[in-house]
């Protein structure tokens, strides 16, 4: 009776002590908010599930409320990885040392912004930005926060016109995101305004944006944008060559439906040193301190 009995407490303590580990860390990650939250969870709920997948540990997107917020996140150790863009980038990295851009969009490569015009303003495509565009009397970037919302236009208009917006147009705001951007010119809410060339593009192959009412009036050349960051302590937190193996995940990525959340064609590998010219131009026109 009694090697039963003593062979039941051993089963009971050894499920105890199974119960008792702790269950694995989870990797959580977030995402600049640049488009509508309904976009980005689709977007980013299926990358935490590809992730999860092929790291085996549990994966959770964290979603935040503004571009501050993602690099808040990202340096109160909130996320342990971010998509972000250029400037926010460069942002969170100055803030956690040893962070490192590990992947970005094929196209990211080589982005740009469009200045779009609400039709009521006369303005028409061109070369460069007309003389008028700093005669209108409203202009939008998206948040204040954004490389192809509010950097990039900034430094572009400024090269163009020789002061920023703000000293030459009456009224000029942020409107928070990219589609936000658009609707508010497509609106006439404000006269002009600056945007990412993929959410244009995209909105005009899906038909939801009227070319009677708004187009788009010059695109600026090419830079540098949109980024996968890590935090430099994945390998001590997750084990020896986490942090790789992350990026190779990202840069095997090659499902039509995962690339076309984006969109991107593919991802290719990044380094902290391809955004040293996003880092400039913000210093150049005083938005890092």
């Amino acid at each position: 009776m009694i090697k039963p009995l003593l062979a039941t407490a051993c089963a009971v303590l050894l499920l105890a002590a199974c119960d008792s580990r702790e269950p694995a860390q989870t990797f959580t990650f977030t995402a600049i908010p640049d488009q509508d939250e309904s976009r980005l969870e689709q977007r980013f709920g299926k990358v935490a599930e590809h992730l999860e997948e092929a790291l085996g540990v549990p994966v959770k997107y964290v979603p935040v409320k503004s571009y501050p917020a993602a690099v808040t996140a990202f340096r109160n150790d909130e996320v342990q990885m971010a998509w972000f863009g250029g400037l926010s980038g460069v942002q969170a990295r100055r803030l956690v040392p040893g962070s490192q851009a590990i992947a970005q969009g094929q196209e990211d490569t080589a982005f740009k912004s469009y200045f779009i015009a609400n039709s009521s303003t006369g303005l028409e495509p061109g070369d460069s930005l007309p003389d008028a565009f700093a005669e209108q009397p409203s202009f939008t970037f998206g948040s204040k926060g954004s490389t192809s919302g509010r950097l990039m236009p900034e430094y572009y208009f400024r090269e163009r016109f020789g002061a920023p917006p703000q000293e030459l147009i009456d009224k000029v705001g942020f409107s928070g995101d990219h589609s936000r951007t658009l609707s508010l010119v497509e609106s006439g809410a404000y006269a002009t305004g600056a945007l990412n060339y993929q959410v244009w593009d995209q909105a005009l192959a899906d038909g939801d944006i009227d070319t009677d009412k708004v187009q788009v009036i010059w695109e600026t050349p090419a830079y540098p944008d949109y980024h996968w960051t890590v935090r430099g302590d994945l390998d001590q937190r997750f084990g020896e060559g986490f942090s790789q193996r992350v990026t190779e995940v990202l840069l095997a990525i090659d499902d039509p439906e995962l690339l076309e959340a984006f969109p991107r064609s593919a991802f290719v590998p990044a380094d902290n040193d391809d955004y040293q010219a996003i880092e400039d131009t913000a210093e150049s026109i005083g938005l890092l301190d």
